[in-house]
């Protein structure tokens, strides 16, 4: 997400924070290239000229003259200004209206319409504990409806019964009465789409819009389509009056200029963007967490929500407390691989950790992905649970046979079963620390055995972003290069892991 962009300015903001003392000459030679970073990126010509000129005029003052630290001024002055360009403050969808609140969801075809209405009667039902009514109001695309039916069976949501012979505006209200007769408190109208904009889709949507009378109009909007994303949003919102915006593809868009311009120019929030293909890919768009991901501050915030969500807290406790105590086992280490792919895998982790947002390509490079951690738990797998509970027990044969059952190697396993001997130590002693962001933070993880309060994040990511430009917390490795068991990257060692990740060799 916001990948070339994110690079970009990560990369000029960093030659001002080595610098000691700034002119106004450096100012201004960081600001074409900002200016050029945020135009490739897509960025609107008026939203670029109007950033750059409000950077500028505070980047020159005299606080960051006067600053102890000029360049990390700069830098958080760039970020205050992404914020404010992004919208301030995150506006989720409101649910504030006498039940079934109407959302009438429109767009383009093609942009994913029917799949992210899914997703948000998805995240209602299980966030708001919402009782969720769908309705499919496009009768002109083939199978249309029965698509949202199949969505609304595997995300459990109810759908409303398909009629043939009826208008968008009659399913419209059908969906309302349904609604209503069965106490429904949000309903979800999906309207059909167009491959380009004209006359009688807007005609359509105007008329749906009268019949169902929506608390909240949504447009879908498809992240990779650029400048054409704010001419669709004009459009919109002139003829049905759109209350804030779905982006969706935002993991595929490496430049992010969309989300920057569509903001800027409709003054519409953008309320979730789609990160995923997956039907819980649905996040709440917040400024000041998206701000800190293009700068490369991380967002530990969103980090730990992620954990909350898919970790058990008794479990990590538990966990925890086996780590101390030195029984921390093979079981207990494919429990943790099972956590972190459901956080979104080590590419998504890394994303979110400040200052590894600099290291992508050199993980990308070292064939650091999810395979990784699927190889590591089918080798786990393929052990008795005697195994699991006693690695001190596997010989020759043993791991031979395992090889052959998770096919990987005997030399693998090895590298495996290094990997937890260092872990455990690492872990234990992640947890058991209490000072510190990064010890917060693996608490937070299920490492320490309990989640930080509300405060402690918002203090633990101020922490983190305080470095100027996201580099890594004192005490941990500033670049990969080194690190052992990354192939490319030279020799060292993973902190604690004893001699790097399993499996991550050449690829056969």
């Amino acid at each position: 997400m916001f990948d070339n962009l994110s690079d970009r300015l990560s990369g000029i903001l960093d030659s001002l924070t080595r610098r000691g003392a700034l002119q106004a000459e450096d100012v201004d030679a960081a600001m074409r290239e900002v200016r050029r970073a945020l135009l490739e990126a897509d960025v609107a010509l008026e939203v670029t000229r109007g950033f750059i000129e409000r950077v500028r005029e505070k980047a020159v003052g005299e606080i960051v003259v006067k600053s102890v630290t000029p360049g990390q001024m700069v830098v958080k002055i760039v970020h205050d200004e992404l914020v404010n360009t992004l919208g301030s403050d995150a506006d989720p969808i409101d649910l504030n209206a006498p039940a079934p609140v109407a959302i009438m969801m429109v767009g383009l075809q093609g942009s994913g319409k029917t799949t992210t209405t899914a997703k948000v009667a998805k995240r209602l039902t299980e966030l708001s504990k919402s009782k969720v009514l769908m309705a499919s109001l496009d009768t002109r695309r083939p199978a249309a409806m029965e698509q949202l039916a199949v969505l609304g069976q595997q995300v459990g949501v109810d759908t409303l019964p398909i009629v043939a012979g009826q208008n968008p505006p009659q399913i419209a209200r059908r969906a309302i009465e349904a609604a209503k007769l069965g106490s429904y408190d949000v309903v979800l109208l999906d309207t059909a789409g167009r491959i380009t904009l004209d006359e009688a889709m807007m005609a359509e949507a105007a008329e749906v819009k009268r019949a169902a009378n929506p608390h909240e109009v949504l447009l879908v909007a498809d992240a990779l389509t650029g400048q054409d994303a704010v001419n669709l949003a004009r459009a919109f919102d002139e003829r049905v009056g759109l209350t804030g915006i779905v982006m969706t593809r935002v993991d595929g868009d490496g430049r992010g200029g969309a989300a920057l311009s569509m903001r800027a120019v409709t003054g519409k929030p953008i309320k979730l963007i789609g990160t995923g293909e997956k039907m819980d890919a649905l996040e709440t768009f917040d400024p000041q967490r998206i701000a800190g991901r293009i700068l490369g501050m991380g967002d530990i915030v969103s980090l730990v929500e992620k954990a909350a969500a898919n970790i058990d807290a008794e479990k990590a406790r538990r966990t925890a407390d086996r780590m101390r105590k030195g029984a921390f086992d093979l079981t207990d280490l494919r429990e943790q691989l099972k956590q972190m792919q459901k956080m979104g895998g080590l590419g998504g982790l890394m994303g979110m950790m400040p200052g590894m947002a600099k290291m992508k390509n050199q993980l990308a490079a070292a064939n650091l992905d999810d395979s990784v951690l699927k190889r590591q738990c089918a080798i786990i797998d393929s052990m008795t649970p005697q195994e699991r509970r006693n690695p001190d027990m596997l010989k020759a044969s043993r791991k031979k046979r395992i090889a052959s059952g998770s096919g990987t190697s005997p030399e693998q396993i090895n590298k495996l079963l290094k990997m937890h001997r260092g872990m455990a130590d690492m872990m234990k002693a992640m947890g058991g620390a209490k000072r510190g962001p990064m010890a917060q933070l693996a608490g937070a993880l299920g490492f320490g055995g309990g989640m930080p309060s509300q405060e402690e994040m918002q203090k633990m990511a101020e922490k983190m972003q305080q470095q100027g430009g996201g580099g890594l917390p004192p005490g941990m490795p500033q670049n990969l290069s080194g690190m052992p068991g990354l192939p490319g990257l030279g020799g060292g060692k993973l902190p604690g892991l004893g001699g790097g990740y399993h499996g991550i060799g050449k690829k056969k």
